[in-house]
């Protein structure tokens, strides 16, 4: 989510308690994934709902109290809190509250991962998830399909993904595709993929090149991309014929294009400069 002024500031404070629930080791963290997509899947049904725990007029005591009424006897004590502490923050419009909502459910299941040291393998799963989808038209129409049941939805990802993929991969790609929540299929994947980047403190670079780069050119790409943007780097790699004799570089919105020697020796001497 984009956030701005009042909803930013909650959602960092959200962020922070919900590091400080899964610090402890006795909170299960998938557990909580689910349950705060739970609590996101009825605040996006329920729009009254909704403008109620975000009112600025309310005190922010009397919603949390909303919260432990409506949602404590369906929900974990550690979700639950983290929902109140949620709704006593001011948010610069209702929506902005489920989409935080949602992004802490992703973050949950990807602190899940790495908790069980899986984490760099769903990186990776969601990237060649998303490229399977983008190469396929038939699959990115049925699993965008609106006639289509969530259920019929989630049992095709279950076919695709169950046993295939690490579990916290197949829960986050099953929740963008039977919530989009207005998201396209391909925005989804990639907000998957830098949340899991930044789970580990780094930065995503998409390269794609002619043939399948080796061990040292991986190394030494990945060194000088980290260099150059200051964090370390995540490479999911791509390979394209039409590349010919060359590489192409994303990092976020910015494209590096040409040969691989070149690139990092101009990467070199502007870290020089």
């Amino acid at each position: 989510m984009t956030a701005h002024g009042a909803s930013r500031e909650a959602l960092a404070a959200a962020r922070e308690r919900l590091d400080a629930l899964t610090d402890a080791t006795s909170v299960d963290a998938a557990r909580l994934a689910g349950e705060l997509a739970a609590v996101t899947a009825l605040l996006h049904r329920e729009a009254g709902l909704r403008r109620v725990l975000t009112d600025p007029a309310q005190p922010g005591e009397r919603k949390a109290e909303l919260v432990q009424r409506l949602l404590g006897t369906q929900i974990g004590g550690p979700a639950a809190d983290l929902v109140s502490g949620m709704v006593r923050s001011r948010w610069s419009q209702p929506r902005d509250l489920v989409d935080a909502l949602e992004q802490l459910a992703d973050l949950a299941d990807l602190t899940a991962a790495q908790r069980d040291g899986t984490l760099d393998d769903v990186e990776d799963e969601l990237f060649r998830f998303s490229r399977i989808v983008s190469s396929s038209t038939e699959l990115r129409a049925a699993l965008t399909d609106r006639a289509a049941s969530t259920e019929a939805k989630a049992e095709l990802l279950h076919r695709l993904l169950g046993g295939r993929a690490k579990p916290a991969t197949e829960r986050l790609v099953t929740r963008l595709v039977t919530a989009p929540r207005g998201r396209s299929l391909e925005a989804g994947l990639e907000s998957l993929s830098k949340l899991a980047a930044e789970r580990r403190h780094r930065m995503v670079a998409v390269v794609t090149s002619a043939v399948p780069l080796s061990d040292r050119q991986k190394q030494r790409l990945g060194a000088a991309l980290a260099k150059l943007y200051g964090r370390p780097m995540h490479l999911n790699l791509d390979v394209d014929p039409t590349v010919v004799g060359g590489v192409r570089v994303q990092v976020g919105d910015e494209v590096i294009n040409g040969s691989l020697a070149d690139r990092l020796d101009e990467a070199a001497r502007r870290m020089a400069s």
